[in-house]
């Protein structure tokens, strides 16, 4: 008597938005993910509404201060400030890059990898997530910066509305920053995988290398204006141009680097899953 064996059935594949789903789950599961978000807003927040409020504070008492101070375009220099920038490159740059390395060094990747082994998909996934939230978490600062500020400025009469000219600029291209510092960490957190080294690493390519290039010498501006930090500068300098520029750049070369960055660390996070052992 034989016995009939049942017919192998093959799992489904993986549908995208049930890893998308799994990437949320594991993101949020962590109760870090949401403090470090919030106290990365709180510093962000303070730094640009200190410096509007300093501002305020040693007011000068003299007639038609308000109306050049408007003039120069100092009210969006302090919606984001530089100060402000640089801690959200530092935290949202390590936010990605610990969302990747997080698994490697609990060892829950061989556990992802063994359930889903189309390795370029979870990190797809991976790499979506950290973007959206990040981008989502960028703009709530932005806008919530530029609306602190200006509210502030307002009460010597020297604060602007949405609608003035560079305004939406320097918002946009402040929450933009953001899910690039996350994309370029989740990147080098995919080719170290070692969470303090991701971060140092993130701290010294997109923050310390642009101190090192200056904009003297053509070559070194050239490079510089390739660095993310830079292309900020230049979104958010609405006068920019002016004397002691020396090789000045244009906006749209500024928010082409941004494109570029983020496309290339993507893809650097995708590949390197897929060509390197567990």
């Amino acid at each position: 008597m034989t016995t009939a064996l049942a017919p192998h059935t093959a799992e489904p594949r993986a549908r995208f938005l049930d890893l998308a789903a799994a990437e949320w789950l594991k993101l949020w599961s962590l109760r870090s993910t949401g403090w470090s978000l919030l106290v990365a807003a709180l510093a962000v927040l303070a730094f640009n509404a200190g410096k509007a409020w300093d501002n305020v504070r040693y007011w000068p008492d003299e007639a038609g201060y308000a109306e050049k101070f408007i003039a120069e375009g100092i009210p969006l220099m302090h919606a984001f400030t530089t100060d402000a920038g640089t801690v959200m490159m530092l935290a949202t740059g390590a936010f990605g890059a610990l969302a990747v390395t997080g698994e490697y060094s609990s060892g829950l990747i061989r556990t992802t990898f063994a359930a889903v082994p189309a390795r370029r998909s979870v990190m797809t996934a991976k790499v979506c997530v950290v973007a959206a939230v990040v981008t989502v978490f960028g703009v709530i600062v932005a806008v919530a910066s530029f609306a602190s500020t200006q509210a502030i400025l307002s009460t010597k009469g020297a604060g602007v509305s949405l609608d003035h000219p560079g305004a939406v600029r320097v918002i946009v291209a402040s929450a933009l920053l953001a899910p690039v510092a996350a994309l370029v960490g989740a990147a080098l957190g995919t080719l170290i995988r070692h969470g303090a080294g991701a971060v140092v690493a993130n701290v010294v390519l997109l923050l310390l290398l642009p101190v090192v290039l200056d904009d003297g010498r053509h070559w070194s501006a050239v490079l510089a204006h390739t660095m993310p930090y830079e292309a900020w500068l230049r979104l958010v300098d609405i006068p920019y141009g002016g004397p002691g520029i020396v090789h000045p750049w244009s906006a749209g070369g500024a928010w082409t680097v941004y494109v570029v960055w983020a496309l290339a660390a993507a893809a650097v996070a995708v590949t390197a899953v897929h060509r390197r052992d567990q």
